[in-house]
C-alpha cells in the first residue's frame, strides 16, 4: 500500500520548498530567492509522530498564462491534488493575504480533501500569531504561523496534518526499490522518456533547454519490482553553468549518479556522442554504476539495412570506457522499446550485484596465464599471478595477488579484464580490480595475526 501524499501548493515565492525540506528534514529541492524554481513535482518522506507520509512540492501557481511554464505547472499541481489526501496551502504572513493567494484559496474550497493554511516567514512568535490572524478570512482552516527556514511552528503543523492523514493497514514487506537514474545533455529526452514510461506527465517537457531543475523520483511498478526513476537536469559544461538554480540542479545531477543502482544514459541520435556524453559517461564509470546506453530519437533517423549496426558501432567506438554497457535504440516520442529498458536493467543490476566463487575466479585466470604469459620485464623478472579472489560487490570488485604489480602493464591487465568480462559475464556492471604485491600481502597476513595474537592474549 503506497503512502498518503500531501500536496504543497500556494503562489510563487512563499517557501513551498524551504518547508518541504524542513518536514523532511532533507535539503533536496533547489531554494533560491527568486519564482518559479520549482517547475516539476517533486516527492519527500516525512515522518511525524510514528507515521509516514510523502510531501509533494509543486511549482508556483499562477492563473495566468503569460510567463513561460505556467499551464504546465498548473497541470503538474492539478496532478498533485489529484493523487493527494490533504493539501497545505502555503502563503506569506510578511506580506499579507494577495489576490492571488485569495484566487487559489477559492481554486481550493471546490474540493473536498482538507486544506491547512501554512502562513510562512513568521519568526517572531509574538507577532505570528497576529499576521496568521489575517488569513482567516480565506475560508480554509485555522491559519498556522510557522517559519520554514527557522522550524517554528511547524511541529503544531505537522500535529494537525497526521490527525487528517487515513489509517494505513498492515502490509507485507515490499521488495527494496532499484534506484535508476537518468543521465544525459540538455534537451535529449530524458523527460519525455520518464513520462513515456510512467504513462503520463510527470515532468514538463519542453524544447527550452534546462527546463528540468530538480533531480525528481518517482516509484513505478514492473512486476513484483518497484524502481525509483530519477529524472535529472541536463548536464552542460562547467565553464556554461554559473552560480545559480542550474549549477544546484547540476549538482544534484551527480549526486543522483552516486546513489543511483543504475544509469540510463540518454543520448540524441541525431547529434550523436559529444565530448559532454563521454565527460558522462566517465562520471558513470567512476562512480561504479551500472550502466544501459539509450539512444533516443530514433524515430527521426533515416534507416537503411545496416543504420543500427553501423551506429551502434560508431557509438561505442566513441564510448569505449563503456562497451561493457548494452546499448538500446529507442523513441520516446512514439514509446518503441521502452519496456525493454527494464528487461535490460534488471540483467545490469544483477550483474552488478553478482558474486562469484574464489575456486571460479581462480581457474578463469590459470586458464588466462594459459594463452597469454604475465609480461616479463628488460631485467628478467617475469610477472606471477598467485591467486585472485571477489572482495565485493556494487560494482564486483576482485583481489589479485602478483609478485609485483609494477610488472602487469596496461595491456595485461585490460587483457585480464577482458578474460574476466568474456568468462564470468557482468554485461551492464563495471569492474574493479586491485592489483596487491607480495609486501602487501605480507603486512595484510601480518595484522592478521597480530589481531588473532591480541584476541587469544585477551581471553581469561
Amino acid at each position: 500500500m503506497p503512502l498518503p501524499v500531501v500536496a504543497v501548493i500556494g503562489r510563487p515565492n512563499v517557501g513551498k520548498s524551504t518547508l518541504v525540506n524542513r518536514l523532511a528534514g532533507s535539503r533536496q529541492a533547489i531554494v533560491a530567492d527568486e519564482p518559479g524554481i520549482t517547475r516539476d513535482r517533486t516527492y519527500q518522506e516525512v515522518e511525524w509522530g510514528g507515521r509516514r507520509f510523502q510531501v509533494v512540492d509543486t511549482g508556483g501557481l499562477v492563473f495566468d498564462d503569460n510567463t513561460t511554464f505556467l499551464p504546465e505547472i498548473r497541470e503538474q499541481v492539478h496532478l498533485a491534488l489529484t493523487e493527494a489526501c490533504a493539501v497545505v496551502m502555503v502563503v506569506d504572513g510578511q506580506l499579507g493575504i494577495t489576490t492571488a493567494d485569495q484566487t487559489i484559496a477559492s481554486w481550493l474550497r471546490d474540493r473536498t480533501m482538507p486544506v491547512l493554511v501554512a502562513v510562512n516567514k513568521c519568526e517572531s512568535p509574538q507577532m505570528g500569531a497576529a499576521m496568521a490572524a489575517d488569513f482567516w478570512s480565506l475560508g480554509l482552516s485555522e491559519p498556522y504561523a510557522i517559519s520554514s527556514i527557522h522550524g517554528v511552528g511547524t511541529g503544531d503543523l505537522l500535529d494537525r496534518l497526521v490527525e487528517l492523514l487515513p489509517q494505513q493497514q498492515q502490509q507485507d514487506q515490499e521488495p527494496e526499490a532499484i534506484q535508476l537514474a537518468i543521465i544525459g545533455r540538455p534537451n535529449v529526452g530524458k523527460s519525455s522518456l520518464l513520462n513515456g514510461i510512467c504513462g503520463e506527465s510527470r515532468s514538463i517537457v519542453s524544447p527550452l533547454s534546462g527546463t528540468t531543475r530538480d533531480a525528481i523520483d518517482t516509484v513505478v511498478q514492473r512486476g513484483n519490482q518497484p524502481w525509483r526513476l530519477v529524472d535529472t537536469a541536463g548536464i552542460r559544461r562547467r565553464g556554461r553553468v554559473g552560480y545559480g538554480p542550474e549549477f544546484f540542479g547540476i549538482n544534484r545531477s551527480f549526486k543522483a549518479i552516486a546513489r543511483s543502482d543504475l544509469c540510463l544514459l540518454v543520448i540524441d541520435a541525431l547529434d550523436g556522442v559529444t565530448e559532454q556524453d563521454q565527460r558522462l559517461a566517465g562520471r558513470i564509470a567512476t562512480e561504479g554504476c551500472a550502466c544501459v546506453i539509450l539512444v533516443n530519437k530514433w524515430d527521426a533517423v533515416a534507416k537503411e539495412s545496416h543504420t543500427l549496426t553501423a551506429m551502434e558501432r560508431q557509438l561505442y567506438g566513441k564510448l569505449y570506457f563503456l562497451d561493457w554497457a548494452p546499448m538500446l535504440f529507442v523513441s520516446a516520442k512514439t514509446g518503441q522499446r521502452l519496456e525493454r529498458i527494464f528487461t535490460l536493467a534488471q540483467a545490469a543490476v544483477e550483474q552488478h550485484r553478482r558474486r562469484v566463487s574464489t575456486s571460479v575466479v581462480n581457474e578463469l585466470l590459470q586458464e588466462a596465464m594459459a594463452w597469454r604469459s604475465p609480461p616479463t620485464n628488460r631485467s628478467g623478472r617475469c610477472g606471477r599471478l598467485y591467486y585472485g579472489t571477489q572482495v565485493t560487490t556494487r560494482p564486483p570488485s576482485f583481489s589479485l595477488f602478483v609478485n609485483d604489480p609494477k610488472l602487469f602493464g596496461d595491456n595485461y591487465r585490460r587483457y585480464v579484464e577482458r578474460q574476466i568480462r568474456e568468462g564470468l559475464g557482468f554485461e551492464g556492471s563495471p569492474l574493479r580490480l586491485f592489483w596487491r604485491g607480495k609486501s602487501q600481502r605480507q603486512a595484510q597476513r601480518s595484522f592478521a595475526a597480530t589481531v588473532e595474537r591480541s584476541q587469544d592474549h585477551d581471553e581469561p
